[in-house]
Parts: structure tokens; C-alpha cells; sequence
């Protein structure tokens, strides 16, 4: 059902010019129809008692004050909503990154998640770009789509991205003397390998997702291709 259309509400008096309406005191006495109401009541406008309210209880004013003034948090009544894309980022486009580990890459868009972030893939047999997450104000969308209908991205939202953090330990007196201590940290850090999970994800939307670039000729070999500008070539004149 349509919602109702909002009607703005106009005065029975409308002013000629400022201060002064229209209609007379004695004309505006019968065109709001008070006459009719005093003759109901015999003569008498009617009065209505108000409702008695309940005395608030008292309260006792504390024994205590606190020594530093405590300050109250602001109510934020402000809630979040999802960012909205531009109109030619749609789910399926190839886009162009522009910063980060990867830039210069050609990916496929699969989704937006919740936090309005883009989640897209190389794939990464193809380019070698993993399942991640972008922020649209670092790509440049293409003209160049690909069929992502049999690529489930279901499982995929923030949480499934979201590092563990270790909790850390508190370390004793001794520990701080000890030299062996010193000479683990100075050793560089392992790298932590990927769960086995999570290669499996990739692997699975992978397999679908190149499925599709590869019923598409010269698909492949232009997302595996990185994009830069050479010398003489006008950004503001292309057409990607």
C-alpha cells in the first residue's frame, strides 16, 4: 500500500499582510463554529477537568559526591547505514585497484558486504590476488563484466576476514633478566600460514569463477595483464 501523500495543513485565516488576516474577530467566532459549542453547553463553553498525576517520589539526595566531576556519555541516536555504491560498480564488473598491495591488478567484483566494503578476487590462479576486501574509493570500475550466477559467495561477510588476537601474557620479574629472552626477539617473526579453510574457500571460488572468464576469449589474459600509464597517455581521455 502507497503511503499517504502528507497534506500541508493552511490557516482558516490566512493573512493579507503580516499581522493582519483576513476574516474579522466576529467572522472567525462563527466559521470555527464556536456559536454551535456554547449552545450545547447553555450558553457556556464547556470545561474539562484535568487528569490528576501522580506525585513523582521523592528522592534522597546521595550522602556521597564524587570527588572529580563524571561525565556523561552523549546519546548517539545516529545509525548506520550501507554505503552506496556508484552506478557502475555492480556485482560481476572488473575493476582496477588503485592502492595497496595489489595495485594495478584487474579483479572481479563478487559482492558488497555490510560495512560497505567490496569483497573481490583475482581469481588467484589467474593474477594472484587472494579474497579480500576494498573500499570502492580506491578502484576504477570497467565496461567489462563477468557471470558470477554460479559463484557462491554466501559464507563470505566482515567476520570471515577479522584477525584473531592473541591475548597477552603477563610476564614475571625473571623473564625480563633472562638473555634468551632477548635473543628470540631479536630473531625475525615466522610467517603464519593460511588455514587450510581458507585455501579451500579460494580453490572453490576459483574453480567457478574461472569457468566463466574462460567461455569468454581473451578474458584471461586481460585480468591477468596489470594496468599503468606510460608516457603519453591521458587519463582523463580513457575509456576503460
Amino acid at each position: 500500500m502507497a503511503p499517504a501523500r502528507k497534506t500541508h495543513r493552511t490557516s482558516r485565516n490566512p493573512d493579507l499582510i503580516r499581522g493582519v488576516g483576513k476574516f474579522s474577530r466576529s467572522k472567525m467566532y462563527h466559521k470555527r463554529g464556536l456559536w454551535a459549542i456554547k449552545v450545547k453547553n447553555g450558553g457556556v463553553f464547556p470545561c474539562y477537568e484535568k487528569k490528576p498525576v501522580a506525585p513523582a517520589p521523592v528522592e534522597k539526595p546521595p550522602k556521597f559526591y564524587p570527588a572529580d566531576e563524571v561525565k556523561k556519555p552523549l546519546i548517539n541516536k545516529h545509525k548506520a547505514k550501507q554505503t552506496k555504491l556508484r552506478a557502475s560498480i555492480t556485482p560481476g564488473t572488473v575493476l582496477i585497484l588503485l592502492a595497496g598491495r595489489f595495485m594495478g591488478k584487474r579483479v572481479v567484483l563478487l559482492k558488497q558486504l555490510s560495512s560497505g566494503l567490496l569483497l573481490v578476487t583475482g581469481p588467484f590462479r589467474i593474477n594472484g590476488v587472494p579474497l579480500r576486501r576494498v573500499n570502492q574509493a580506491y578502484v576504477i570500475a570497467t565496461s567489462t563484466k563477468v557471470d558470477i550466477s554460479k559463484v557462491n559467495v554466501d559464507k563470505f561477510d566482515d567476520k570471515y576476514f577479522a584477525k584473531e588476537v592473541e591475548k597477552k601474557k603477563n610476564k614475571g620479574e625473571g623473564e625480563f633478566f633472562e638473555a634468551e629472552k632477548e635473543d628470540k626477539k631479536d630473531l625475525p617473526q615466522e610467517k603464519k600460514d593460511l588455514p587450510q579453510e581458507k585455501k579451500d574457500d579460494q580453490k572453490a571460488v576459483d574453480a567457478s569463477l574461472i569457468t566463466a572468464i574462460e567461455g569468454v576469449p581473451e578474458l584471461k589474459f586481460y585480468l591477468a595483464a596489470r594496468f599503468s600509464l606510460k608516457s603519453g597517455m591521458k587519463p582523463h581521455e580513457l575509456v576503460f
